[in-house]
């Protein structure tokens, strides 16, 4: 089955399709992705991985068309974060 694996740390966006054995699992997808030689700072002991944006397990297994995510950890807290503004259109 055809799935894609997504990854992206702060300089570079990754997203590799491939195919794989039916009743392959997340964890299995990854690791024959390649991507784990690509990133050296994925580390799948404390990494969250997911299926569509959706969380999900290292053992949950992959679906035809699966885009397996790999989310890096939040580096600034959104409650600290000053807010931007939006540009405004000349008219407001």
């Amino acid at each position: 089955m055809h799935i894609g694996v997504a990854y992206a740390d702060r300089f570079k966006q990754v997203w590799l399709t491939f195919e794989i054995a039916n009743g392959s699992t997340v964890a299995m997808a990854i690791e024959q992705s390649g991507i784990l030689q690509q990133f050296d700072d994925i580390d799948l002991t404390r990494q969250r991985v997911g299926i569509f944006g959706k969380i999900t397990k290292l053992d949950a297994t992959v679906n035809e068309g699966d885009r397996v995510e790999i989310y890096r950890d939040i580096t600034a807290d959104p409650e600290s974060v000053e807010r931007r503004d939006e540009p405004r259109d000349a008219d407001d």
